[in-house]
């Protein structure tokens, strides 16, 4: 990978020989030990424990092997001297000053918990509800006098004990204590199909939506009040007509207008949480791929569908954090990968010529090497989307995890700069995905991930392994549209 670089040792005196070599063994000892399997916990909801290594033994025949290395490979720096072993380069990550590279960019933590946050479906069952405003303040008792206690941010969960009227939730915060938090900046996620039970549960139930509402003896406003009802109070009424509502007050009844109550239901944020869309992926390593696009994108259009990139599906997911909105139906993606110097042009070209807006994933190490800051303005002002592709293209089940999370921070910066827009998704090289990989890439900010899986229907919790449609050079419009219609 072009983020390390070679330190070559500038010295040849003969005394270094063992020191280097038993360094070199030393190091590859505690590397493959280093490379125990661990296993990273789960922050913030994230579905499921991922395991971050195999497993490596460093064995007697491994150092004799290294040995053998060592005495056929000549001293660094030294031409014709032999028997050192360090030949072998020390890689190391070197400083942007020294060798070019970006250093890797540090995460805005609320961006990874937002992320996280529109990945992870309701707890069906459980009362746990979502801050949907910037922050809200949890206090001692239900007013808005009480002493502040503690403070969610937007995205954040809260574990609701009970309502104890229109206005105030009591919630569990840490260390088993209760807070009251005002029930309008929460709201419980659910499904559609969760929604109708939900509502359920608070059928018949009422509050006073008024500064305070009478209680008389009989319904009649000129009989006797025997009492009153303060604002936001919950009120279950035991009969109703379209005036008068029969209700329990202390130890009997009473009879208050109905004109001064509301029917009560929390918050709810009813999420799409299974979604039908078909991401027509071009993976340029296959020759000729790109041959039948025109008349894929003819197919599609004289079928009716309309197009969106993937940074309209991420923005539409954000967004439903807030409301509930949805696709348009016969929507599609047009993904394209394996963007080179080699093939920009016919790319670019196939492109303009569509008129319709695609999303490229773009390995960042063509960056300023035959793809440059004004071809990718060009394709940004022509309405396509650009995204990641990693940077080398190495199947990343391949790397390390330090290999790993280099390649998806330094290209998720590299793409932001260039395009002076947030990345959301990558496509992996060679759509090498697997738990270990979308979990690292949750880790490095990406809200969206492309696999080569193949499919058009997914759930909200496999937003960073999505199916798609992936084309190859044969494949016909005919074909493309049946695929794409899940036929």
């Amino acid at each position: 990978m072009n983020h390390y670089a070679a330190r070559r040792s500038r010295h040849s005196h003969s005394y270094l020989r063992p020191l280097v070599a038993f360094l070199l063994i030393a190091s590859f000892g505690i590397l493959f030990a280093g490379c125990a399997p661990k296993t990273e916990q789960p922050s913030d909801g994230e579905p499921s424990q991922i395991p971050l290594a195999d497993k490596f033994t460093f064995t007697a025949e491994d150092l004799a092997r290294m040995k053998q290395m060592m005495e056929q490979q000549p001293i660094m720096g030294v031409p014709g001297e032999s028997g050192s072993g360090s030949g072998l380069p020390y890689l190391e990550p070197m400083p942007p000053e020294e060798s070019g590279a970006v250093a890797v960019p540090v995460l805005d933590v609320r961006t990874k918990a937002k992320f996280i946050a529109v990945r992870s479906s309701g707890e069906q069952g459980k009362d746990v509800y979502r801050v949907t405003n910037a922050f809200v303040n949890v206090r001692s008792a239900p007013k808005i006098t009480a002493q502040q206690v503690a403070r969610f941010s937007q995205g954040d969960q809260v574990d609701v004990v009970e309502f104890v009227d229109a206005a105030w939730a009591k919630i569990r915060i840490a260390g088993g204590k209760d807070g009251y938090v005002s029930s309008r900046y929460i709201s419980k996620i659910v499904t559609e199909d969760e929604l109708a039970a939900e509502k359920k549960k608070y059928a018949g139930l009422y509050f006073v939506d008024f500064g305070f509402v009478n209680v008389r003896k009989t319904a009649d406003t000129s009989s006797d009040k025997i009492g009153d009802l303060p604002g936001q109070a919950f009120v279950r009424p035991l009969s109703m007509d379209k005036v008068w509502a029969r209700v329990p007050y202390q130890s009997g009844n009473g009879y208050i207008a109905v004109q001064y109550l509301s029917p009560f239901l929390p918050n709810f944020l009813v999420r799409q949480d299974t979604f039908t869309l078909p991401i027509v992926q071009y993976r340029l390593e296959e020759k000729g791929v790109l041959d039948h696009f025109p008349q894929h994108i003819a197919a599609l259009q004289q079928a009716g569908y309309a197009f969106m990139t993937v940074r309209d599906f991420a923005e539409l997911l954000l967004k439903q954090e807030e409301k509930d909105i949805r696709i348009p139906p016969k929507t599609v993606i047009i993904a394209i990968a394996g963007m080179t110097p080699d093939n920009s042009k016919e790319v670019s070209d196939d492109l303009r010529s569509s008129g319709v807006p695609a999303t490229l994933f773009l390995e960042t190490k063509y960056i300023g090497k035959g793809i440059d800051q004004k071809q990718i303005q060009t394709l940004q002002a022509n309405g396509m989307d650009i995204e990641s592709g990693g940077h080398t293209g190495d199947d990343l089940r391949s790397l390390t995890n330090a290999e790993v999370q280099l390649e998806l921070a330094q290209s998720k910066q590299l793409i932001e700069e260039a395009t002076k827009k947030p990345v959301y998704a990558i496509a992996y090289p060679i759509g090498g995905v697997n738990d270990r990989v979308a979990g690292l890439a949750a880790d490095a900010g990406y809200l969206l991930g492309l696999s080569t899986a193949q499919g058009i229907t997914f759930k909200r919790s496999s937003l960073l392994a999505l199916p798609t449609v992936v084309v190859k050079a044969s494949t016909g419009a005919d074909e493309l549209l049946k695929e794409v219609q899940g036929k």
